[in-house]
C-alpha cells in the first residue's frame, strides 16, 4: 500500500501524515524532508542553488524513488502535485489523499510559522490570504484529482487523521 498526502502548505500533510501512517500500519516519509537529507542541503538551499526548475525536477525524482517504495505514506511537497505529471505519477503509484482547508483556515494556520516559510515570509495577515486565496486556485485543479478529498476545516488534527483512516479503509482495492 501507498499513500500520498497532498495539499496546500500548511494544512496538516506531515503533522496528518505521522499518525495516520502509524494507524495504518506504513512507514512515513516526509518527502521534504527527503529529499533535503538526500542533498545535504536545506529546501531553501536547495532553491537558491538551482532554482525552482532545478528543484522541481529533483522533486519529480525523488517523487519517482518514493513512487517505488512499499507500506508507506508520503507527505509530499505543498507544490508536488502541480508539476510534470507528478499528480498522474502518484495516483499510479498508490492512493492520494487531498487535505482541503479553505485559504482562510490555511491562513490561521499559517499566520503563526511565517517567518520559516521563505515564500510567505514579511507578508501581513492581508497579503498572507491574497497570497494564499491566488495560488490555491492555481494548484486547485491538481489537487481536485486526488482519490480522497478530505474536508479539514474546522477539525482538529487528530479528527482529521481518523477521516482519512476511515475514507482508506473504504477505498475499493484493485484486484488484479
Amino acid at each position: 500500500m501507498r499513500i500520498f498526502l497532498i495539499g496546500f502548505m500548511g494544512s496538516g500533510k506531515t503533522t496528518v501524515g505521522r499518525p495516520l501512517a502509524g494507524a495504518l500500519g506504513l512507514h512515513f516519509v516526509d518527502m521534504d524532508h527527503y529529499l533535503a537529507e538526500t542533498q545535504h542541503k536545506t529546501i531553501g538551499e536547495i532553491f537558491e542553488a538551482i532554482g525552482e526548475s532545478g528543484f522541481r525536477a529533483l522533486e519529480r525524482q525523488t517523487l519517482a524513488e518514493l513512487s517505488l517504495a512499499e507500506n508507506t505514506l508520503v507527505a509530499t511537497g505543498g507544490g508536488a502535485p502541480c508539476f510534470s505529471d507528478n499528480i498522474q505519477t502518484m495516483n499510479r503509484a498508490g492512493t492520494t489523499i487531498y487535505l482541503q482547508l479553505s485559504p482562510e483556515g490555511l491562513a490561521a494556520r499559517l499566520q503563526h510559522g511565517r517567518d520559516k516559510r521563505p515564500l510567505l515570509r514579511g507578508l501581513n495577515d492581508e497579503e498572507l490570504l491574497s497570497y494564499i486565496r491566488t495560488t490555491l486556485a492555481q494548484r486547485e485543479p491538481f489537487y481536485g484529482q486526488a482519490r480522497i478529498i478530505v474536508d479539514c476545516d474546522g477539525y482538529s488534527d487528530a479528527q482529521i487523521v481518523e477521516k482519512c483512516k476511515k475514507a482508506v479503509e473504504f477505498m475499493p482495492r484493485n484486484t488484479k
